[in-house]
């Protein structure tokens, strides 16, 4: 299988210090300020709407600290090629406090800078754009320096495996993989009903008429040999007095995959519930299974039931496990290969998992969905290992039926 070239933007690494402020008494790098600073990072002259905020710390060292990924951009060879001769991203400073209405609604403009950027160069190797300080303002008053930024801007090859099915993952598609215009059939997938799952989970007694289950997607290599499968283990059933499946009692599926000997290990474990209240939004919270360790949580966010969106594992964008503090990611090494590179963060020795690990799109209600799935080279060893980001990406989508409003009918394919 050959891979996409795909570029990766980094920025982080963001302080503001100012030289006019008096040291603080206190011990320690990072100022309390009552009135914080934020920012907010655009790409322009690139085919993308995204709009990172990111909180940006006082300091009063010379050095920002903790070193940190604020932004990361991805692009695919077309987008790169569809780019603007000088792509570049803005940042805008701002000092003051969020509102619920607009996020910078009492906030003041402190400053803006712009980092011009060659794509082209980064599809290659590494390339360091930006690293240091830089003033905010031109300050015309040498007795009242002005505010300074520190950020780091930086970009990497970051070869990705791309899927894509043919079909909606209830009907029992074909997955291609995609390379450009290319389109290649690598797997087959089977939707069906099981009565009995391969391992069973613990969990609350429900007693409700109403219950989605037994649902099961198994996928299969082009000789028919099944390399991966996502199972149904716990229901999703409506919270009681509702009609939606709750946070406290979520569905879950077992994502599971061929051991060798004829037997199937748990891989990872995927629960999805409803958001409370009016929301239209489904959370998701995904954990892996490593051989000798607890289960890790690689991702957890919420997806547009209505819209839809994008189910991601990023570990350098700070998806970091349940009550672990982020790690430390050195942005300013551009020596090594591979997204994330330099990181202290202890996932990445224990587990291997670092950087971009995969991406599947989920479509909204009433859209005909067929996940694309992006997979991270360094993370596909063997087809087994494609094989379950796919199977994780069916579950993912199925999820978002699953957590329909139980007042909603679901199609055929999905009722037994």
């Amino acid at each position: 299988m050959d891979p996409c070239p795909f570029v990766r933007i980094l920025v982080g690494n963001l302080a503001v210090k100012s030289p006019a402020t008096s040291k603080p008494s206190f011990s320690g790098k990072v100022h309390p300020s009552t009135t914080p600073f934020f920012c907010e990072i655009k790409l322009k002259g690139v085919d993308s709407g995204r709009c990172n905020v990111a909180t940006v710390p006082l300091i009063t060292d010379t050095d920002p600290n903790p070193h940190s990924l604020a932004a990361s951009f991805d692009f695919s060879k077309p987008q790169i090629r569809k780019a603007s001769n000088k792509p570049l991203i803005k940042i805008a400073v701002y000092k003051g406090r969020k509102t619920s209405s607009c996020v910078f609604g009492s906030a003041k403009l402190v400053g803006k800078i712009t980092v011009p950027l060659d794509l082209a160069l980064a599809e290659s190797r590494p390339c360091m754009f930006h690293n240091g300080w830089v003033s905010l303002a031109k300050n015309r008053n040498k007795n009242s320096p002005a505010q300074s930024l520190h950020l780091t801007v930086r970009a990497e090859p970051d070869p990705r495996f791309v899927f894509r099915f043919d079909g909606e993952p209830e009907c029992s598609p074909q997955v291609f993989q995609v390379r450009g215009d290319v389109k290649q059939p690598v797997f087959t997938c089977k939707f069906s009903f099981r009565d009995k799952n391969p391992v069973q989970f613990s969990s609350s007694s429900v007693n409700h008429l109403a219950e989605r289950k037994g649902w099961s997607i198994t996928v299969h290599d082009l000789s028919g040999s099944p390399v991966a499968a996502a199972s149904m283990v716990t229901p999703f059933v409506p919270s009681p007095g509702s009609q939606r499946v709750s946070r406290s009692n979520p569905g879950a599926w077992l994502i599971i995959r061929p051991d060798g000997d004829g037997t199937w290990k748990p891989w990872g474990r995927l629960e999805a519930w409803r958001e409370p209240s009016s929301s239209n939004a489904v959370g998701y919270r995904f954990e892996v299974f490593p051989a000798i360790a607890d289960p890790v949580t690689l991702a957890g966010s919420t997806i547009s039931s209505q819209h839809g969106g994008k189910f991601t594992i990023d570990v350098t964008s700070g998806v970091t496990p349940a009550n672990t503090p982020h790690g430390s990611w050195d942005l300013g090494s551009v020596s090594r290969s591979g997204s994330g590179s330099g990181s202290d963060f202890g996932l990445e020795q224990q587990f291997l998992y670092k950087g971009f690990v995969m991406s599947a799109t989920v479509d909204g209600e009433r859209k005909c969905s067929k996940p694309e799935v992006e997979v991270g080279v360094q993370h596909v060893t063997c087809t087994e290992d494609a094989a379950a980001f796919v199977a994780l990406a069916a579950a993912m989508d199925l999820s978002m039926d699953a957590c329909k409003l139980f007042s909603q009918k679901l199609r055929k394919e999905l009722r037994q």
